[in-house]
Parts: C-alpha cells; structure tokens; sequence
C-alpha cells in the first residue's frame, strides 16, 4: 500500500504550507497595520499642525469681529475660508472651514459674510466651544457625513473662531494604500503556497521513498532500499542512511533465521534418521528373543552383543549431539595455558596403539602454551584423529603438526588418502554429511568446528581426489572472542 501521495489536512506537505501562509499572513497583517497607523498618524498630524498654528495666530492677534476685516494679514481668510457657498447636491465637501459662533453656540457673520449652510454644520457638529478651544489637540467631527479635523479658538470679544480641514482625502488615501497592500499580500501569499508546496514535495521525495520501501518490504521484497536523492537534506540523508543499515540488518536476520530454520530441520530429520537405525536393530533383537525365534545361545550372545552395539552407537551419537547443542548456546570454556604440543603428541601416540601398521608423522617438538579449553582441543584432535582411522586405509600415511606463525597457532592433521572432490570438501563441516556414504555419524567435523569458533578460531581443508586430506585449525594465541557456528560474532 502506497502512501506517498495521500493528500489531505493531515499531510505534511499541507500542513507546512498553510503553516508557511499562515505566518506570511500574520506578517502581512502587521506591516499593514503598522504602515496605515503610521501614515494616518503622519497625515493627521500634518492636518492637526495647520489646524493649531491658525488656531494659535488667531488667538493671539486680540482680534474683534469689527477688526478682522480690516486686518491684511486675514486675507487669507476671505479667500479660503469665507468665501464658501454650499456645494449642490453630490458635490464634494470644502476642504477646510471657518465660522464664528457665539458662547451659546450660534453662528454668526463674520468679515460680512452670513454663515453658509456647511459652516452652520459644522457649528452644529461642535457641542461645546469652549471646550474645544480649551483643548490643545483638535478633534474629529462629522460635517454632512464628511470626516474633519476642527479646533477653535476666543477672540478678544468672546467671539468663537471654529477651524476645520477636511480629512477624506486622507482617508481615501489609507483605503486605496490598504487595497494595494491586500493585493499584494493576497499574491505574495499564492506565490508563497506554490513555492512551498512545490519545494516541499521536492524535500519530502526521499520520506516518499522511504514509505514506498517500507511498503515493499512489508510486502515480501527484502532486497529493497531507499535510494539517494541529490535534493535531500541532512537530516533525511542520514535518516536515509540509518534506515537502510537497519533494512541490511533486517534481511540478514532474516536471512540467517530461514537459514538456521532450514539447517534445524534438516538437523531434526538426519537426527532422526540416524536414531531410527539403531533402535530399529535394538528392537528387532528383541523381537525376536521375545517370540523366542533366538533359541541357540550363540544366537543370543549374538544378539545381544548387537544390541549393545547399536546402543553404544546411539550413546555415541547423542553425545555428540549434546556436544552440538552445547557448542550452539555459547558454552563457558575453561580457558588456560595449554600445551598444544603435547596434546599433539598425545593424539599421535593413541593413534599408534589403535593402529600399530599407520606410518605416522608428529612434528610437535618443545611446547606451544595456548590459551584455550584443554578439553575441547583433546575433542577436536580426537576427532581429527578418527576421521583418518575411519575414512582411510590403516597403512595410510598421516602427518600431525604444530606451528607458531604470525601470532597465531596452526594445528595440522594431513592424510595420503583418497581425498575428497570439491562438491563434498564444501559440505565437510555439514552435520550429519558423509562424503560417500562412509562410516560414522556424520557430526564429529562439525563438533571440530562449534569448538574452534567457540575460541575464536577458524577450520581450513585442503584435499583434492587422491591427493588426501589436510585440516588446519588456525587458534589465536589468547583465545577471547566465540563465534557462532556460522562464522559470526556472538
């Protein structure tokens, strides 16, 4: 089941991105927010400057009604202020206005002039006079439904001087600036989505991978792995890397249990084969003795020296299956200086008083101390030692030695039999393997083998058809470290 492009709320990809967005949004929304504050604010302040500077030159000039229209240096006001008709019907308000109110509020003429219908708004518009006046900043009114800026100011008579400048343009400026910045805003933050997504799913390829791979694993291919990408990051390259190490790990654990469930089964059935042949013969005997067919006592001692036979032999071969089982669950060794040399020795001579007619060859001169289990290198030479006595004429030659060399310590025994071909020199160490169907039970070279690996040592043959044989046992001087019996680590 492929995962890779499920889309939704809940992808990553998704949720990056509208995380993306939603910080750009936020961004946006606060330089927009700070910028129009900050342009009204400066406006404003233009607007509310004016307003004051007029309101202050007003106040302090001591002026009358009946003098200002005599005062040159008021003709701005009869060309700015006085002069406003009312604007018709859709017609844009005066940009600024001036009227004149009494202490209770109503209009009055000023320079001449009557006050229009806006100025008599805007005097309308202002509650208390007085208190604008008194108040240093001006404030905001409504004239007609137009936003202004207004102050007053007292003139020397008690008359009332209301000054107002209009602030729609300045509003109409902050609406447009604020519809420009949405705009952009809307397209930065588009832009953003796309780029975002299409950057994520570039960086997410190799996750995708990942998940692809998974999936084929599950679903039986253990040969799968994630492959590189030239867009990955560091984090997901080492992740990449991490997850194939444990996918290798997987397939040779895998690999090593099929295996090891194989050679078991196998194991269990020339176990069982090999233990059928001797109760079958032990069961037959007495069979026979029971129907009373063994009526001669030769007939019986035969019988039972064959029934002691097989049972001796199927003694020998469930030690040496507990011999294997033992090596299998990593068995603590008594390691100590051994004497290699003699144990060599000792092999030989046993050889010699089984088979008196076998020329043999010992070169274990002096000692060779290794550190190892006494007991399982007198197993492994033992069972060298037979496999000669079993697998090769009585007159064969056979050479046992010994050798320091390199740091480690070459243990050999070589034969002039008849060697072996290559298909069952490969299958030597195979439990329950006899090469031509030979004697024995097929165990005691894997025996040699468990114990070697468990002092962390190696077993090599040489042989070849009628050139003999030559097992080597290569021991590390210091033996520490047991492997299993497939060559690995414990």
């Amino acid at each position: 089941m492929r995962f890779g492009g499920r889309r939704g709320i809940h992808s990553l990809r998704v949720q990056l991105t509208l995380a993306n967005v939603a910080l750009l949004l936020l961004g946006i929304v606060a330089a927009t927010a700070v910028s129009v504050m900050g342009m009204r604010y400066y406006l404003l302040d233009q607007i509310d400057s004016e307003l004051t500077k007029t309101r202050n030159s007003l106040g302090s000039s001591q002026l009358t009604l009946e003098t200002i229209d005599g005062l040159s240096k008021l003709a701005i006001v009869r060309e700015r202020f006085l002069q406003q008709d009312d604007p018709d019907e859709g017609e844009a308000r005066p940009d600024q206005i001036l009227t004149a109110v009494d202490e209770r509020g109503g209009t009055v003429a000023l320079a001449g002039f009557t006050p229009s219908g806006v100025q008599k708004d805007l005097a309308a518009a202002v509650d208390d006079p007085r208190a604008l006046a008194g108040d240093v900043e001006p404030h905001d009114v409504r004239v007609r439904g137009d936003a202004y800026r207004a102050t007053a100011t007292v003139l020397a008579d008690g008359t009332y001087i209301l000054l107002a400048t209009s602030t729609e343009a300045v509003h109409k400026g902050i609406a447009k600036a604020l519809r420009l910045d949405l705009a952009i805003g809307t397209l930065l933050l588009a832009l953003l989505a796309c780029l975002t997504m299409f950057s994520v799913r570039r960086r997410m390829r190799p996750l995708e991978d990942m998940v692809e791979t998974s999936s084929a694993i599950a679903e039986g291919d253990l040969t799968r792995r994630v492959p590189s990408s030239r867009e990955a990051t560091l984090e997901v390259e080492q992740l990449r890397v991490s997850l194939n190490s444990m996918l290798q790990q997987v397939e040779s654990a895998y690999r090593t249990r099929e295996r090891s469930a194989a050679q078991l089964r196998r194991f269990v059935a020339d176990a069982s084969h090999e233990l059928r042949t001797p109760l079958s013969a032990i069961r037959g005997y007495l069979q026979l003795y029971d129907k009373g067919m063994l009526r001669e006592e030769a007939e019986r001692k035969r019988a039972w020296a064959r029934v002691m036979a097989e049972a001796d032999r199927m003694g020998r071969l469930v030690d040496e299956l507990l011999t294997l089982a033992r090596l299998d669950q990593q068995p603590d060794l008594r390691f100590r200086n051994v004497d290699l040399s003699r144990l060599v020795r000792d092999a030989a001579e046993d050889l010699r008083i089984q088979q008196p007619e076998r020329p043999i060859t010992v070169g274990a001169d002096g000692t060779l101390l290794v550190h190892a289990d006494e007991s399982g290198l007198r197993q492994v030479l033992g069972n060298l030692v037979a496999n000669v006595r079993t697998h090769t004429a009585p007159d064969v030659p056979v050479r046992l030695g010994v050798e320091r060399a390199d740091g480690l310590v070459r243990l050999s025994v070589a034969d002039k039999g008849p060697g072996l071909c290559k298909e069952d020199a490969a299958r030597i160490f195979d439990r329950f393997f006899r090469a031509g169907g030979g004697a024995g039970s097929g165990l005691g070279m894997a025996i040699v083998q468990g114990v070697v690996q468990a002092h962390g040592g190696r077993v090599a043959v040489l042989t070849a058809p009628g050139e003999g044989l030559t097992v080597t046992v290569i021991l590390p001087t210091h033996a520490s470290a047991s492997v299993d019996t497939n060559g690995k680590d414990r």
